[in-house]
């Protein structure tokens, strides 16, 4: 059972929106989910209509049968004062070095830092358990940063842990990588139908399994339902053009015989889009992974339609658990 989930994907593909979704299909029957945004975007805020998260983990939804969602949006200094604080015991002097610029420094200067910190509270967040010892979180869920630099993301923790041979930076390092590399983890990858988001995706799922990451599923996103093939549109658009018109003359549509071909047009246009999306399902089922289709929200995504995704998510049952 994985308990940290990643969703990364290429920028475009809604992979903010589906693993916000997937915080809420997981907090189902009383779970409790905690879903992390790393990239200071306030995506997470924007899809459940709140104000911008603070560095602090707050509940921000409620999930079919009671359970609960919370979210933290990681801020990398803050992560680094608590960092401070957990291993060297500095407080206030921690904070006299945010006051001087120090910990601006280590955060975007310093290699692997940044991100040290990042994927080490989300997988501290994981190991969490409370006074009787069960787990704070059924499921972490990360929103990561997107699928070309999600492999570096999670697998600086190696290159850091090898500049740092021994004390905390070392073993802090080495606790992550323990977690982002076992059977805890999944990394999801969020793809449209397109040739250039599959591409990245296959090109992101190699990068993964050569980091020895394990790779959970594909999420295909925003599928668009078939109305027509493309047998249909040639009958339409060769000899049948004027029963085509007679249809829509009976169906009470004015000017029929001006309307046929536009509409033809756009019916040709949606058969060659189902070309397409087929042969993209054919470079996906090469990949060897399963992938899982969502359907595209058509009257956009607000928090209504976020629940409706969750529910579709819900009905995969422990496809992702």
């Amino acid at each position: 059972m994985s308990r940290l989930q990643v969703v990364s994907g290429k920028g475009g593909t809604g992979k903010t929106t589906v693993a916000a979704a997937l915080a809420l299909a997981l907090a189902t029957e009383g779970k409790r989910t905690l879903l992390v945004e790393v990239e200071g975007r306030q995506g997470i805020a924007q899809l459940f209509e709140t104000e911008a998260l603070p560095y602090e983990e707050r509940k921000i939804a409620v999930a079919s049968g009671g359970g609960e969602v919370y979210a933290l949006a990681i801020d990398a200094e803050r992560a680094l004062l608590d960092y401070l604080q957990m291993f060297y015991k500095l407080g206030s002097a921690g904070r006299a070095l945010k006051k001087i610029g120090a910990i601006d420094f280590a955060t975007t200067i310093a290699p692997g830092v940044r991100d040290v910190l990042l994927t080490g509270k989300a997988c501290e967040a994981v190991r969490r358990r409370d006074k009787q010892g069960r787990f704070t979180y059924d499921y972490v869920v990360m929103d990561a940063p997107p699928t070309g630099r999600i492999t570096r993301f999670l697998n600086v923790n190696d290159e850091v842990a090898g500049l740092a041979k021994i004390g905390p930076i070392h073993n802090q390092a080495q606790a992550v990588m323990r977690v982002l590399k076992s059977p805890e983890t999944a990394v999801h990858l969020v793809t449209l139908l397109e040739e250039m988001p599959v591409q990245e995706t296959a090109d992101g799922i190699a990068e993964l399994q050569g980091a020895e990451l394990r790779v959970g599923k594909v999420i295909v996103n925003m599928v668009r339902p078939h109305l027509l093939d493309e047998a249909a549109v040639r009958a339409a658009a060769g000899d049948r053009r004027k029963e085509v018109a007679r249809a829509l003359a009976a169906a009470g549509v004015p000017a029929p015989t001006k309307l046929v071909g536009p509409l033809l047009e756009q019916a040709a246009e949606h058969a060659q889009r189902v070309e397409l999306e087929r042969e993209q399902r054919a470079v996906l089922a090469k990949l060897g992974l399963p992938a899982y289709e969502l359907p595209l929200i058509g009257e956009g995504m607000d928090l209504a339609g976020l629940y409706r995704l969750a529910g579709e998510l819900r009905e995969l049952g422990e496809v992702f658990a």
